[in-house]
């Protein structure tokens, strides 16, 4: 609640866009609270923060736990968040119980994990993994052509150490649901094995601008009519794989966006996801298919272009057990379960040991305000948190 504070919304959420001055006040409120934990602090060239615990044998790979402060632009209170300050908990009590592991514990604070400002998402984690380069990270551009590396400055979080040389043993995540399942099987912790895929396509749509008063409608070249007919289409193609497929066109733009003319521009993001990548595959498919009728039946040229693609991901056995046992052992209701949302631990996944706790959150609402979640569900997640982490660091 008091990190809520930091960037409130105007309806009781939260709005931290990444890089901006309400993310650095996050940033330095966090590192200050890991410092009076006891932690030092380590921030590599994508600014992505690692908060360091000391253990028995400092040479062993850390035992890392995190998530993110950056918000969507209506974000709620959980969303990432909960990760990181549930990490931190986890430290707090290790020393309130005066407990020594043998590996380091460290959290970790992923930068622009939302990807509402810089996109695409999970961009410094998944320069940690090697699935982005450094330089292309850097050259994203909000909309006001700001550059990612350019606010890392600005802000004071471009640190020295480059991003992917810091060793991690096991990383664990824990998070808000973002979805009702959880809460309809009045489950208190989701085990999570997975995450499924998801491929993000920017949309270009080009007809011709025109009089709205003296243009016949034969022979219109209306870019939003063909945008709305392709949204629509969009939808079906969801639909065709229910019930795990879903898409979403999130964002549009009309130019010259003027009452009396008839657009000749319209851009649009779309976003599918599936949990099997032949599947994903086969909507993108669709959506190519979709576009070729709609070049020809509205005479509109389509750019298509795919500016990200996160194949689905299976956890580390022996973390997702961790978690599953810690569960068991505080006998809390529990149900395995696969992500719908991505994640920093889908990127990280591929190169370090990664399984991630969920918890409820009322009626699944996320990106939203009014997200909301349960302290007891709250306390749950970070007990299995505990246990789980320290099975893996001894």
């Amino acid at each position: 609640m008091a990190i809520a504070q930091v960037g409130p919304g105007d309806e009781g959420g939260s709005r931290r866009l990444a890089l901006t001055d309400e993310d650095k006040d996050g940033r330095d409120l966090f590192v200050q609270w890991c410092k009076q934990a006891g932690c030092s602090i380590t921030i590599d060239d994508l600014g992505n923060i690692f908060a360091r615990r000391p253990g028995e044998d400092n040479s062993l790979p850390p035992i890392v736990s995190g998530s993110h402060l950056d918000t969507q632009p209506h974000g709620g209170k959980f969303d990432g968040i909960y990760g990181v300050l549930a990490a931190l908990e986890v430290i707090r009590t290790l020393n309130d119980n005066k407990i020594t592991t043998q590996a380091p514990m460290e959290i970790v604070m992923w930068t622009n994990e939302e990807g509402s400002r810089f996109a695409p998402a999970m961009i410094a984690s998944g320069v940690f993994a090697g699935l982005f380069s450094k330089e292309f990270a850097y050259s994203r551009e909000d909309s006001d052509g700001l550059t990612l590396v350019d606010e890392l400055k600005r802000i004071g979080y471009l640190g020295e150490q480059v991003c992917g040389d810091h060793p991690i043993g096991a990383l664990f995540e824990a998070h808000i649901e973002q979805g009702p399942i959880l809460e309809a099987n009045k489950h208190q912790i989701g085990v999570v094995i997975g995450g499924q895929g998801q491929r993000w396509f920017d949309v270009t749509l080009k007809g011709q601008d025109s009089h709205a008063g003296s243009t016949p409608m034969v022979g219109r070249r209306d870019a939003l009519v063909a945008a709305s007919e392709l949204i629509q289409a969009i939808q079906r193609i969801a639909y065709d794989q229910a019930p795990h497929g879903v898409a979403t066109v999130g964002e549009i733009s009309v130019s010259p966006n003027s009452r009396n003319t008839i657009p000749g521009e319209v851009f649009l993001s779309v976003d599918i996801r599936n949990p099997s990548d032949g599947v994903l595959s086969e909507m993108h498919d669709a959506l190519e298919t979709v576009i070729a009728h709609i070049r020809e039946t509205h005479r509109v040229s389509v750019d298509c272009k795919e500016i990200w693609h996160c194949p689905p991901v299976i956890f580390d056995q022996k973390c997702v057990s961790a978690v599953r046992n810690a569960a068991v052992t505080a006998n809390y209701s529990h149900q395995d379960i696969v992500s719908g949302a991505g994640h920093d631990a889908c990127q990280v996944c591929r190169v370090v040991p990664t399984a991630m706790i969920f918890v409820p959150c009322e009626e699944g609402l996320s990106h939203n305000e009014q997200e909301n979640a349960e302290p007891a569900d709250l306390e749950a997640g970070c007990n299995v948190l505990l246990h789980a982490m320290l099975e893996m660091a001894g």
